[in-house]
Formats: C-alpha cells, sequence, structure tokens
C-alpha cells in the first residue's frame, strides 16, 4: 500500500515538470515477486485496484451513514419528546417540602413532641422529645425521610414506630408540598416555586400528666435499682372516664437516640439489654398477679351465694388434702401465715390463702366456686380477652388457667382439686397485664363498669360491658380493700392527706419460689373514687421487705405536694 502511495506522488511530480499523468498510473497497486530482493522493491509489479473493493468499501461507509441516520431519527423523532423532558429536568428539580408532624401535648398541654427546624443543609424538621423521664414507651418514635446516594428522596415521609407516634401516625404525620427549583449548569439555584404547600399534621392532646408519669416511673426504678427488681410499670386511669393519667414502663430507651439512629453503641446496648427496655409492660407485659385476684373470687363467691360475708375461715397456716386413691397421703396447700378465723373483708385485707382455697375450690363444709365458675367471673372483669380500644388493642392477651389449658399444655393431663386452689389465688398459669388489672380494680370502684381505656383526652366514655353483680356485694369488697390499707397487707398506703382502697399481691416464681412479682392495685379517695391505680416490680427477691406499695407511697406522697388536684 505504501508503494502506491509513492507512485501516487511520482505522479504528481512528474505532472509539475510537464510530464503527463495517465489514471492506470495512479489506480495501481504492486507486490513483489518471488526470489528479489524486497527492501530494494526488486521485481515490482503493478496492478490496479479492482472493483469489488472499491465497491465494498464504498458500502461499508454507506451503511455507517445510514446507521447514524436512523440513531438520529430515532433520538430526535420518536424520544425527543422524552429528552426534553429530561432535559428540562436537569435543570428543574422537584423537591418535596416535608409537613410539619403534629405536636403532641399532655393533658395539661405541656409540649411532649415537637419540630424542631432543620439546618440550612438539612430540609427535613427534627422530631424532639421533652426530656423527661417515664415518657418512652407512651411517645414512641419516629424514622425520618430517606436519601440515596444521589440526594434523592426514596422515603418521603416520618414514620412512627412505636407508642402514640406509631397508633396515630396517620394523624400526625400531614402531607408533604411539592418545591420545584431552577438550577443553571452549575447546578445553582436560579428560582425556586411552591407548587403544591404541604398540609401539617393533626395536633394530639394526650390524657396523661407528664409530671405525674415522671414521678411515677422515678419510683418504680429507683425501688427497682434499690432492692433489686428486674423491672417495673404503673398506670393510673380514670374510673369513670377511662382517660389514662399515667402509664409508664421501667426500663425504657431515649426517642431521640432511636429516631437519630446514628448513636449504634448505645443502640446495641438497647438490643442487649437483658431487661428488655423496648417491652411497654403496661400493656405488653404479662405477669403472675397473685393476690391482686381475690376481690374478684369474693364477689363471684358473693353472686353465688356460696357463702355469706360474716362467716369466719380458721386459717392454721394451711390446709391438707386425702389424696383420693390413697387416703394415708396428703397434700399440703400453705398460707402465707397462720391469720386465724377471717370473714371476708379482714381475708380480703391480710389475704388469707386458706380462705380462698376454700370459697374457690371447696373445703369441708364450705363449698367453692369450681374452676368454670372462677373462668366465667374472672373474664368479666376483662382478664384472659384482648382490650377492645384503640391504642390498646394489640396489646397482649393473658391467661386464665382452665382444663382445656392444661390439656394443651401440660400433654393431656387432668385436671386436679390442686391446680383449682392454685388458680384461687392468682398462681399456676395465670398472666395478666397492667393494664388490664387497672381497668378491673376501676370496675370495682364504680360497681359494675368495665371501661375501654383511652390514652385521648376528653374521648367520649366508652363502656366494654356491666357487671351485672349487685351493688352491696362491690361494697362489700370495697370495704375489704379499705381494710388492707388501714390494718392490712397494704398499710405502705394508710396516708392521711386521702383515703385509698388496696390489694397487694406477692406472686411467686419459678419452682424455687424465691423470685416474686410485687404487686398493688386500689383506687382513691375511696369514699368518691375518682382514679384507679396498678404498680407492679417485676422478678425480685421474696426476702425484700420494699415492694409496690412502698414505691406508691412515694408517689402519692409527691402528689400531696404538686399534685394535690387528684385527691380531692
Amino acid at each position: 500500500m505504501i508503494h502506491t502511495f509513492r507512485r501516487f506522488f511520482a505522479t504528481l511530480f512528474r505532472r509539475r515538470k510537464g510530464g503527463e499523468v495517465h489514471p492506470d498510473e495512479i489506480f495501481i497497486d504492486a507486490h513483489n515477486l518471488p526470489q528479489f530482493d524486497t527492501d530494494q522493491f526488486e521485481g515490482r509489479l503493478e496492478s490496479p485496484i479492482s472493483t469489488t473493493t472499491v465497491f465494498v468499501v464504498g458500502a461499508i461507509f454507506f451503511i455507517i451513514l445510514l446507521g447514524y441516520a436512523s440513531r438520529v431519527g430515532f433520538l430526535q423523532i420518536k424520544q425527543g419528546e422524552a429528552f426534553l423532558d429530561r432535559s428540562e429536568n436537569n435543570r428543574l428539580k422537584h423537591t418535596p417540602i416535608f409537613a410539619s408532624r403534629g405536636v403532641i401535648t399532655d393533658r395539661n398541654g405541656i409540649e411532649l413532641a415537637w419540630n424542631a427546624p432543620g439546618t440550612e443543609n438539612i430540609d427535613v424538621t427534627t422530631r424532639e422529645y421533652k426530656k423527661a423521664p417515664g415518657l418512652a414507651h407512651t411517645l414512641g418514635y419516629v424514622q425520618y425521610p430517606t436519601k440515596d446516594a444521589q440526594g434523592f428522596y426514596y422515603r418521603e415521609d416520618f414514620i412512627g414506630v412505636a407508642g402514640v407516634e406509631k397508633f396515630f401516625d396517620a394523624q400526625l404525620q400531614g402531607k408533604n408540598g411539592l418545591r420545584l427549583i431552577e438550577t443553571n449548569a452549575l447546578g445553582r439555584v436560579q428560582s425556586q416555586n411552591v407548587i403544591r404547600p404541604s398540609q401539617q399534621g393533626e395536633n394530639m392532646t394526650l390524657s396523661i400528666d407528664s409530671r405525674i408519669q415522671s414521678k411515677l416511673y422515678e419510683v418504680i426504678r429507683d425501688t427497682s435499682e434499690k432492692v433489686g427488681f428486674s423491672g417495673g410499670s404503673g398506670v393510673i386511669m380514670d374510673v369513670h372516664t377511662g382517660e389514662i393519667i399515667a402509664m409508664t414502663s421501667y426500663p425504657e430507651y431515649d426517642p431521640m437516640v432511636m429516631s437519630l439512629g446514628d448513636d449504634r453503641e448505645k443502640i446495641s446496648q438497647y438490643m442487649k439489654d437483658k431487661r428488655t427496655p423496648f417491652l411497654n409492660r403496661v400493656i405488653d407485659g404479662l405477669y403472675i398477679p397473685g393476690s391482686i385476684l381475690k376481690p374478684y373470687l369474693a364477689l363471684a363467691a358473693l353472686n353465688e351465694k356460696l357463702i355469706d360475708p360474716a362467716k369466719k375461715i380458721l386459717s392454721t397456716g394451711s390446709i391438707s388434702i386425702p389424696n383420693q386413691y390413697d387416703p394415708t397421703i396428703q397434700t399440703i396447700f400453705r398460707d402465707w401465715k397462720a391469720h386465724g378465723y377471717v370473714d371476708m373483708r379482714h381475708a380480703i385485707a391480710v389475704s388469707s390463702d386458706v380462705y380462698f382455697y376454700a370459697i374457690g375450690g371447696g373445703y369441708k363444709d364450705q363449698k367453692g366456686l369450681g374452676i368454670t365458675k372462677i373462668d366465667d367471673y374472672i373474664r368479666l372483669f376483662g382478664f384472659g380477652e384482648k382490650i377492645q380500644a384503640p391504642f390498646f388493642s394489640n396489646g397482649a392477651q393473658g391467661t386464665i388457667p382452665t382444663p382445656e389449658w392444661k390439656k394443651i399444655h401440660f400433654n393431656g393431663e387432668s385436671w386436679r382439686l390442686g391446680d383449682t386452689y392454685h388458680t384461687s389465688i392468682g398462681q399456676y398459669g395465670f398472666q395478666v397485664s397492667p393494664v388490664q388489672a387497672v381497668r378491673a380494680v376501676a370496675a370495682l370502684a364504680n360497681h359494675g363498669s368495665l371501661l375501654n381505656p383511652s390514652i385521648i383526652k376528653d374521648t367520649p366514655r366508652s363502656v366494654a360491658s356491666t357487671i351485672d353483680i349487685p351493688e352491696s356485694y362491690f361494697k362489700i369488697v370495697n370495704e375489704g380493700m379499705m381494710l388492707s390499707t388501714t390494718e392490712g397487707t397494704s398499710q405502705a398506703l394508710n396516708v392521711p392527706y386521702v383515703q385509698i382502697a388496696s390489694k397487694s399481691g406477692t406472686a411467686e416464681l419459678g419452682i424455687t419460689k424465691e423470685n416474686v412479682n410485687s404487686w398493688i392495685t386500689g383506687y382513691f379517695p375511696y369514699q368518691n373514687p375518682r382514679y384507679a391505680f396498678t404498680v407492679v416490680l417485676e422478678k425480685g427477691s421474696r426476702h425484700n421487705l420494699i415492694g409496690a406499695a412502698a414505691a406508691t407511697r412515694g408517689l402519692f406522697d409527691w402528689m400531696n405536694i404538686n399534685t394535690p388536684e387528684y385527691f380531692k
């Protein structure tokens, strides 16, 4: 090919000197014959380029040109509009205007969750929470809108993860707006316009008094840490409206830490904590109730006319039941102490196990309710059932032990009298949640209205059911609970500033029974009930002399000074 070009230039040179150039002298190819020195171009034989070669080369160039033309036509005609839109978007950026989430306040207007403006580089407001203990499980927390690596939001909404933030997410969320931003080739903003304004989420006023709730958390926390309980919870409810005044669970987490998500070490600590700080013990915690169930057994026995409330039953510290197959063998069921002769009111006050063995399962000449009626009456007060009320409906159901339950969980074993005895004092397979316990004791206080609890202030009163038991029977049980405070097991609550009807409970755990749950439940003021309460401290030593009643006393002493209006 090289010699072809040389031939071409040689002919041109001769033409300059006057020589004639023939076409066949230009358009020729060459190759060397064998046995000649190719470096000296010896034996060179010239031959013209073939017509086929010229045609093929031309065809290739034509096909390439046709391909480019087709592609240009495709981009300009068929996809021209799409690329025009893409081009416009390169300089017109659509960005969300994030709606302000609704503000959450307590019943007194104190802000519990609100929005703080973002920095210049952050167009999302920061969700902030009141820095006070005991509010985390009620409020919950949120997850923020999230960007991808290119800076585009692939999730444009706040998402409630727990508590009120989760349950009322739709109301709190609001609606995002849209802003159009025009930029130049360098990415600098030239102009911006709001196409659609954002709409703020709905503000919510909770029924809780954050002052009382925080103090309730503190007394539960301090008592637990002082004497070795692993956790605890407490709840206070209006006995007429069902509004929750305080509801707290220990331990808890920091909502700000969970929302921001950048403190990995702290979050890891929460995840590894065996005390389960993410568990809302008021709603989702299940505990053996122990003696706090005795007032409901007393009501059932009265309504079934099994016993006169004045009848006294002797407690020597235990009862013995002969084995039905071998009378020489006896099973002993112990009381926590020998109480002597006690009637119903005093049996509630001193929490006599023997008395409730007798009216629950029967003993000697005293006929008992039997497990079927125990189950029926306990369910009247909402135990063993899910609460059908907003915010509480996903809570734990609990368990009432029955023969059917035992067959399922104990490989088909039959129900025995001893099982009825243990069930009569709130042991065996019983499990209840604190919110179930507080609505049940509220029904004792208001004489038969089982209320649906509410976390929102001024929610219309909702009655789940009316318990058809004579008021006179309720009064007998109420008197026994008042005696419990003045001379029985709840004397820690015998305070001068308000009369409190109460019932304590110590539920034994495990085979060794070395650990217990400590309960206190009741209502105040006694003569004109307004509020029911329940506090439980979980898994502490049975040798503790300080428990739920002492923690609750600390709360009431504080309330007498700081919120005395609740005792009037």
